[in-house]
């Protein structure tokens, strides 16, 4: 018989957390509510839900929004979660720009700003300091006090190494055990910092604001000039023992098949990653690429000559039938109830090729599981890395229900 782990003893001070955190968070996604409302929607008792709001209100995360009628009594009081408590700002790094853009505490955009990088295996110090630039930008344009921002959520293109030293390992940009909090902090970010791969970050976004919101079991999919996954299950982002898990560009298709940058062969990145099915373009006309001075204006050059290019159109319909295959996989190992196509690649693919997507994936996967999978396109555009990154800081502060720059995070925050 196996040794019983010891009951985790519950303190008070933990009940207390759970209690704030328990209705910070039904505020910021279902509010505004009243007391009354919360009483019924969390299970906490009148008295509980009235003091800790109280709490909640001299701290300024919450604040009145009006009156509703109530049956035969007084009105009651409406109550939401601030946007003016605080700022976040939220870091794409991608492989072809830096964008950062700052929001209130509820996600209205205040200012955005991007630059690009020169080369599509930028070195760290020159994204780094990018994404230094753009923070100080950001907090310049929009006209705040840097002191209200509570975090920076930052988005990057590969593994994100929680440890002592937080570590990047991007081997598809050429990253390997990147510092990047000691980078950023060097550069003079003083600021709470939260890191977290792009796919994941695109993924919180889409679940909280979303094509996501309201299934529990989704994947998010983003296609850029690379590939990767947020797995969602019953409501929490699948991670793996080292936070590696949802490298879906890097499962084989194609056994044999051809180089993948990472360094093996047949990855789905490889037939699927705006880079790959440039690069089969190129090689289908004989070497000569498609018009546009980076990837972005290349794939949608790619896209426009569907309708007059038989090579164009053939790398498209075999592209829409890898992802598709990739999508089938995705169906077969996860079950989900949705499945959400993103990144600017996938958004651009997904515009003209879904219904051939979708064909694909039927093909793929088995059929009794597949009809009950929706597949869709993302909400948010091109920014839902940076958006996804921003919540970051905010989820800090619901799940703990206090401000992550008082009291530090679990995920990414370095001290």
């Amino acid at each position: 018989m196996g040794t019983r782990m010891p009951a985790k003893r519950t303190t008070v001070r933990d009940l207390r957390r759970h209690n704030r955190s328990l209705l910070l968070s039904k505020l910021y996604f279902d509010g505004p509510l009243s007391r009354h409302e919360l009483s019924g929607l969390t299970g906490l008792s009148a008295a509980t839900v009235s003091n800790v709001t109280a709490e909640l209100g001299e701290e300024r995360l919450i604040t009145e929004a009006g009156l509703v009628e109530s049956d035969g009594g007084r009105p009651r009081v409406l109550l939401r979660v601030d946007p003016a408590y605080g700022h976040v700002a939220g870091v794409d790094i991608g492989e072809t720009g830096v964008k950062v853009e700052l929001f209130d505490l509820t996600m209205n955009r205040l200012a955005t700003v991007e630059h690009p990088l020169a080369s599509p295996r930028p070195n760290a110090g020159s994204a780094v300091t990018q994404v230094a630039s753009g923070i100080r930008e950001v907090i310049a344009e929009s006209g705040i006090d840097e002191a209200t921002v509570l975090g920076v959520g930052v988005g990057v293109p590969g593994t994100v190494e929680q440890g002592e030293a937080l570590r990047v390992h991007a081997p598809t940009i050429g990253w390997e055990e990147v510092p990047l909090t000691d980078l950023l902090r060097a550069e003079g970010v003083s600021l709470p910092l939260f890191i977290d791969n792009g796919a994941k970050t695109q993924g919180q976004g889409e679940m909280w604001f979303g094509a996501g919101r309201g299934a529990r079991h989704a994947v998010i999919v983003l296609i850029g000039s690379g590939v990767g996954a947020a797995v969602v299950t019953d409501g929490t982002t699948y991670r793996g023992s080292t936070s590696s898990a949802g490298e879906w560009g890097h499962t084989t298709i194609v056994y044999g098949g051809q180089e993948c940058r990472c360094g093996s062969r047949g990855c789905l990145e490889s037939y699927v990653g705006a880079e790959g099915v440039l690069a089969r373009y190129r090689k289908a006309r004989g070497g000569k690429p498609a018009a546009g001075e980076d990837e972005q204006t290349q794939f949608a050059a790619l896209l426009e000559a569907a309708g007059k290019s038989k090579a164009a159109a053939k790398v498209l319909e075999e592209t829409a039938g890898y992802l598709g295959a990739g999508i089938g996989n995705l169906v077969n190992l996860f079950n989900p109830e949705r499945i959400v196509l993103g990144g600017w690649a996938g958004l651009a693919l997904g515009e003209e090729h879904l219904p051939a997507i979708r064909r694909s994936a039927g093909e793929h996967a088995l059929k009794h599981v597949f009809d009950q999978t929706a597949i869709e396109l993302g909400q948010l555009g091109p920014d839902a890395v940076a958006i996804g990154a921003a919540t970051l800081p905010v989820a800090a502060l619901l799940e703990q229900g206090a401000d992550p720059r008082t009291a530090g995070s679990k995920r990414g925050t370095a001290a």
